[in-house]
Order: structure tokens, then sequence, then C-alpha cells
């Protein structure tokens, strides 16, 4: 086995994957099933044909561009692996950010012990609010998509992560889906690719991720314009809205934020130190 994954991380590696050896070795385990240690342990060892067939099939996937975690159907976001679906985005590191900020907030107005109600626009597959569930043990929270499939996914999130029973997930558009007042945490990440960048994003992003989760319209800015006016009805007075946006947004995003009758109370920078995420809340 270990001559093929050799050969495989090499195919890779000339296709120009940023992680040939690892991606090689993920495959190698769904292919056969095995864990990562007994992979190790049966590196000798040629792979039975029926599973050598499944490895060169997702290698062939994977080296025309199609995502590990498509291949996988699970990515791991916040400790937690999260099943994927067509219909949801695959969760990025970045995106923890989110959460991390929305974490700090909560913490900071010492409310983590407090039943605090958690809205997630566009939940997709559920990460966001699931991570968030998971860290605070008292709050409950409600998923929000367009997508019924995307929303069986996060169900499925939910149960898997042992929050099920306090998560909800309803199909409609932002926070109108709900309009109930007293929210007292709202965290979003909405389509923010302008529409005419995304056939200039790699294959792995423009030609496996779902195009409603990823077309913000001409400015990229359309989805926010939309739900902030939903918010500002929805937020407590006392609550936090946490936005994830693009690169070099977060200008115009403070503009359309305090449109709304909200301020921006903090921003935060991503893995590669990029301005990621906007906290807001009410306006004084």
């Amino acid at each position: 086995m270990s001559a093929l994954l050799r050969e495989a991380a090499a195919a890779l590696r000339a296709n120009q994957a940023a992680t040939p050896e690892l991606d090689a070795r993920l495959l190698a385990a769904h292919a056969t099933g095995l864990d990562a240690a007994a992979l190790i342990a049966a590196a000798r060892e040629p792979l039975p044909p029926e599973a050598e067939a499944r490895f060169q099939a997702l290698l062939a996937r994977r080296l025309a561009g199609e995502p590990v975690a498509r291949l996988l159907g699970r990515r791991e976001f916040w400790g937690h692996d999260f099943k994927l679906s067509p219909a949801t985005l695959i969760p990025r590191p970045d995106s923890e950010t989110v959460v991390e900020a929305a974490l700090d907030w909560v913490t900071a107005g010492g409310r983590r012990a407090e039943p605090i109600r958690i809205l997630d626009l566009g939940t997709g597959s559920g990460c966001l609010l699931v991570a968030l569930l998971m860290e605070l043990s008292e709050a409950t929270g409600i998923g929000i998509d367009v997508s019924e499939a995307a929303l069986r996914t996060a169900r499925a999130n939910a149960r898997a992560a042992g929050v099920g029973e306090r998560a909800a997930f309803v199909t409609g558009y932002w926070a109108e889906a709900v309009m109930s007042s007293g929210i007292g945490l709202i965290v979003a990440n909405p389509p923010y690719i302008p529409s005419e960048e995304i056939a200039g994003l790699s294959v792995e992003v423009a030609a496996h991720e779902p195009w409603q989760a990823l077309d913000g319209g001409d400015d990229g800015l359309d989805c926010y314009r939309a739900l902030l006016p939903t918010v500002v009805q929805t937020l407590s007075p006392d609550g936090a809205l946490v936005l994830e946006h693009g690169a070099r947004q977060e200008a115009p995003l403070a503009q359309l934020v305090e449109g709304a009758g909200l301020r921006v109370i903090d921003e935060r920078a991503d893995l590669s130190g990029v301005a990621r995420v906007m906290i807001a809340a009410p306006a004084e």
C-alpha cells in the first residue's frame, strides 16, 4: 500500500494539490474503512482489489479538482466532524472566527450560563450553530436556510453533536422566517462573493460548491442588504450580530450595518490576518 500512496501523492503534487500526502492518506482511509493507525499498520500490505478500485476512483476525482471533503462527505470544524451534502458549503477554518468572536462576546458579558437564544442565518451544514451550542450548554438555537436539503444535513449534524434537542431548523429567508423578538445572538455567513468573480475561483470552489451559497450579487453585499432589516426587528436590545464577510468588504458593510440602525462594536481578522468578521449591536 505504501508504494500506491507514494504514487498517488506524487500525482497530486504534480497537480498542485496543497497537501498531497495527507490527501492520499485520507482517500486511502476512506476507501479501506481503516483509521489512521490501522492504515499505518497495513502499509506493507497490498490493498484488496475492491478497495484499490475505490481508491483509484477517489483519486481520479481528486485529480479532477473535487475537494477531499466532498469525497469524504465530511469536514472537521471546531473539533467536530460535520456531514456535508451538495447543498452545503464546506466549512472553512476562517469561519471558526465567527464562533470565536461570538463566544468572546458572550463571555465578556458574563452570559455563558444564560439561556441565550441564537439565530443562525443561512445555516448550511449547521456548523456555526452547532459549534456554539456545543460550547454554550444553556443556549438554544434556530438555523434558517432556504434549502430544505441543507436543513436535513444540519439537523443530522446537530443530532450527531448531541445538541439536537436544543436546535430547531426552519426553511425561510433570513430572520423573517421567525420574526421573533428577543434573540440574544445572531450569526451569519451569507454569500458574499461578487457574481462576476465566481467563475474565476479555484475549481474546488467554482465547480463543487453550491452557487447559491457563494453569489453575493454585483458587489457581494446583496444578502447583507436583505438580512439586516430582519435582524433589526429580531435582535434583543442587549444582543449582538456576528457577520462573516469577504476581504475588503468591512467598510461598505459597516455603512450598511449603521444604516440599518446598528453600530459596529468590533472587527476580527481571520487566520491570514484579513478582516473577516464584524460584530454589531443595536444602536444606543
